[in-house]
């Protein structure tokens, strides 16, 4: 079959949580207000980093510029959503389709990769406080964040080509509630061991080594926290640690079930249900584990929404 023949399909048809059309308009709801909050929980957030002069220090610019990323993460996917959960017909082109994936699976990557830099800093700034200024400066903060976006979205460009180059003949219903690897593979006409194969690879290299490195990082950083003398000092170290490490663990944990190793074995609800805990769940709770929970934060986000 040559490429001609995909031509033959313009559109896909997603399913979504078609099994639930009981409570389409409860988790439309649910979707909606999660969504709302995420956007305006980030958006305050990049707009406290970018106004107030207190807050333009690495750490700051690392976690305003990672706001402004999940903002765009969590849009990638859940509009789509919401339109399929009103929708009668539930269609996406084709080409929108592909672009839904590699914007997906791009920003996704950037944000693991935002995370990796964002435990350095921690590191830095706990485990080496005379250090840490003369490291970490403003300009070695804005390269690595240019890099984490770069190579966030050139680590899937030649997988995103490959799917597009794919046979699609039909049919062209996706048990899925967006476009993702193994709904697509699934719809291939012919197999495709070589497109699977780098994907994983390529998912499997970047998760587990961002992984490590970052509970590496930790495991440092926590060594070091027991070192301090002041109780308040540990239970504060500890507290913003904890919270860090256990949104990394849920975050992680979800891209482990679905990306070190296929799972086009797995229930569809499974895949659906872990899809939406990593793309829709953490940009929903990293504003408020990593950003809103800080004092400084909620300082000038009260200076700049006027809130006394």
């Amino acid at each position: 079959m040559n490429n001609s023949d995909a031509s033959t399909l313009t559109e896909f048809i997603l399913l979504g949580f078609s099994g639930l059309e009981e409570m389409q308009n409860l988790l439309f709801s649910l979707l909606f207000g999660i969504y709302i909050f995420t956007i305006m929980g980030n958006g305050a957030i990049v707009c406290a980093v970018r106004l107030d002069q207190r807050l333009h220090t690495p750490m700051y610019i690392l976690l305003g510029n990672f706001a402004f990323l999940e903002i765009w993460y969590i849009t990638s996917s859940v509009p789509t959503m919401l339109v399929s959960s009103l929708s009668e017909t539930k269609t996406i082109s084709f080409a929108g389709c592909l672009l839904q994936f590699y914007f997906f699976t791009s920003l996704g990557t950037t944000e693991v990769y935002f995370l990796c830099i964002m435990a350095y800093d921690r590191y830095l700034a706990i485990c080496r406080p005379l250090h840490y200024l003369t490291i970490m400066t403003p300009r070695l903060c804005y390269i690595l964040m240019s890099l984490c976006w770069v190579f966030g979205f050139l680590s899937y460009s030649v997988s995103t080509v490959q799917v597009s180059q794919l046979p699609f003949c039909g049919p062209n219903v996706i048990d899925h509630f967006m476009c993702d690897m193994d709904p697509l593979m699934a719809l291939s006409c012919v197999p495709a061991p070589t497109t699977e194969m780098v994907f994983y690879v390529l998912s499997s290299v970047i998760i587990m080594l961002a992984l490590l490195y970052i509970l590496g990082s930790y495991t440092l950083l926590l060594i070091a926290v027991f070192k301090v003398p002041s109780a308040a000092g540990r239970r504060k170290a500890f507290s913003t640690c904890g919270s860090h490490l256990t949104l990394v663990c849920l975050f992680f944990g979800a891209l482990l079930a679905m990306y070190v190793s296929p799972t086009a074995e797995n229930p569809a609800t499974m895949q659906k249900v872990t899809t939406l805990f990593y793309s829709v769940v953490t940009p929903f709770l990293n504003p408020l584990i990593y950003s809103l929970r800080n004092k400084e934060m909620k300082a000038a986000l009260k200076t700049v929404l006027r809130i006394h």
